[in-house]
């Protein structure tokens, strides 16, 4: 058998590609193709046509025609197997099947004709072998990249410690040569009093100058030593001109910094409080009473839907700071959900709050304790399990599909309506990566944490005006499992108790003390498996 050349062409007879096996002019197989499309009848079932010199094998492939021509001496069969295989590899290189998804993949086809056929006999290769022969995939090479790319990243380091080196030397020094100016500072703000009374403390404050130049005249000096103690005229306390420009310097060097900072250097710096700078720490209860209902949610989504595990747990602590109002009752309001259970600590009267929703010790002559600090006394502990997927929070969906040499992943999130979250944040673990995955697009921020290789997706409040998101990002080939299992992490200020607080009752009279109620909503594990 031999092969001539194999060919796509257009259904007029364009050719788009074609590759020769044996010594033939340019004019000749144009004209072999140029003739196919006159000799190709309709109706018929065979993919072969024959003239006096030359054999064509074909296949349509949707609006172009994969074409073998042989000479009439080869093996029909093996034809027809060589046929086959190519018709597999084309659609391997080409995204699409018409005439501008096969020009722009030429050389890939090229390629793959090469390694299916050599001198115009086929090879006994697979599709999967011709993939893998074209890849040409070396581990010496890789290693070779990642050693020359390693002493690049050397090589800049080098560079910004040394140039950070030498203006920080520059720094240094133009620090020295303006270091005759800050005595003038201290001196105006307070030592020029004091010395003016005397001639000697005058002259071992302007000792540290170097040289009268550096408060303008050396006659100034002797006028201050002659002056009395009392108020200076204005003229003297002016700092001089040169003082404000030197000033100006720090302008520069507070560029360059930037520019440091830019390139990934880290630039300790002074930070001065600014109004508004930082929002402040969450202070401690100032109110003689705080109620702090807390629940941890412990949530199993399938990847494919539904739901495996749906567990809340809850408590309601009691932070008392004087233990002048330690002899109170609470009043709760449980809202009637049966699928909630309810559990009181030992210290109190479980039959007072089955009947009355009351929380006190059984002991009523005995106060609560007082706790400046932490998370209180505990009262109150409920928990809820459920099989109902609509009481689910937040669900995600991940979808990712292999297409070609990538790996297309997108995930989208749907709030449930019941409350607003706080700081989400969905990871997803990814495969080993040389580099960060290439995020195409996301509702929110992301972040890659390449020591563990996961892609952190945070949403800084999901409210009514994003229920719903996604993020689509790229990596290599991989495995649809090894994005699972993906985690989330979040908070909220509404529990599915509702447990609500109506009153504080003394038990010694008098009016109710002042209290507050704190409701946070968090997650202990999170995952869609």
């Amino acid at each position: 058998m031999v092969v001539l050349a194999a060919s796509i062409i257009s259904k007029s007879g364009k050719p788009l590609v074609s590759r020769q096996f044996v010594d033939m002019s340019r004019i000749r197989i144009e004209g072999y193709l140029a003739a196919f499309p006159k000799l190709v009848g309709t109706g018929k079932q065979h993919t072969y046509v024959e003239t006096e010199n030359v054999r064509y094998v074909y296949q349509p492939i949707e609006s172009l025609y994969l074409l073998l021509v042989t000479n009439k001496q080869s093996n029909i069969l093996e034809d027809l197997d060589t046929l086959r295989l190519l018709s597999k590899l084309v659609p391997e290189y080409s995204y699409s099947l018409d005439e501008e998804g096969i020009c722009k993949t030429a050389f890939e086809l090229i390629f793959a004709f090469d390694e299916a056929i050599s001198i115009g006999h086929k090879e006994n290769v697979t599709g999967a072998q011709v993939k893998q022969y074209c890849e040409m995939e070396s581990h010496e090479e890789k290693l070779h990249k990642l050693v020359l790319q390693s002493k690049i990243n050397e090589t800049k380091d080098v560079m910004k410690r040394k140039a950070s080196e030498i203006d920080k030397s520059k720094i240094e020094k133009n620090r020295g040569e303006r270091g005759g100016f800050m005595p003038l500072q201290s001196m105006s703000s307070g030592r020029i009093d004091s010395g003016f009374g005397s001639d000697t403390n005058m002259s071992s404050t302007g000792g540290g100058y170097g040289s009268s130049s550096g408060f303008g005249m050396g006659t100034d000096i002797e006028s201050f030593s002659t002056k009395s103690k009392g108020r200076p005229p204005a003229s003297a306390t002016a700092p001089p001109k040169g003082l404000g420009m030197q000033l100006g310097k720090t302008q520069r060097t507070n560029q360059f910094l930037e520019s440091l900072k830019a390139e990934g250097e880290v630039i300790p710096e002074d930070v001065r409080p600014t109004v508004g700078q930082s929002k402040p720490a969450a202070p401690p209860p100032t109110d003689p009473v705080t109620l702090n209902a807390e629940e941890k949610l412990n949530v199993t989504l399938k990847r494919d839907g539904g739901i495996s595990n749906f567990d809340v747990q809850g408590a309601l602590s009691l932070q008392i700071l004087n233990q002048d109002d330690g002899l109170i009752q609470v009043q709760v309001e449980t809202g009637g959900n049966p699928a909630i259970l309810f559990k009181t600590h030992p210290n109190i009267n479980k039959e007072l709050f089955n009947n009355e929703n009351i929380l006190g010790l059984k002991d009523p002559n005995r106060p609560f304790p007082t706790a400046q600090s932490g998370d209180g006394v505990s009262l109150l502990k409920w928990r809820m399990q459920s099989g109902d997927e609509s009481l689910v929070p937040l669900s995600i969906n991940c979808w990712p599909s292999v297409s070609g040499n990538d790996t297309y992943v997108n995930i989208e999130y749907e709030a449930f309506s019941m409350c607003d979250l706080q700081n989400v944040v969905i990871s997803v673990p990814l495969p080993a990566l040389r580099e960060a995955p290439s995020v195409r697009q996301v509702d929110g921020d992301w972040r890659y944490d390449s020591r563990n290789s996961v892609l952190e997706w945070s949403i800084l409040l999901i409210d009514n005006s994003n229920r719903s998101g996604s993020m689509e990002f790229v990596v290599p080939p991989a495995d649809p499992a090894s994005f699972f299992p993906i985690s989330v992490r979040f908070t909220a200020a509404s529990t599915f108790c509702d447990l609500k607080v109506t009153n504080v009752l003394p038990l010694r009279g008098g009016p109710a003390p002042k209290y507050s109620k704190r409701t946070l909503l968090t997650t202990e594990n999170y995952q869609v498996v």
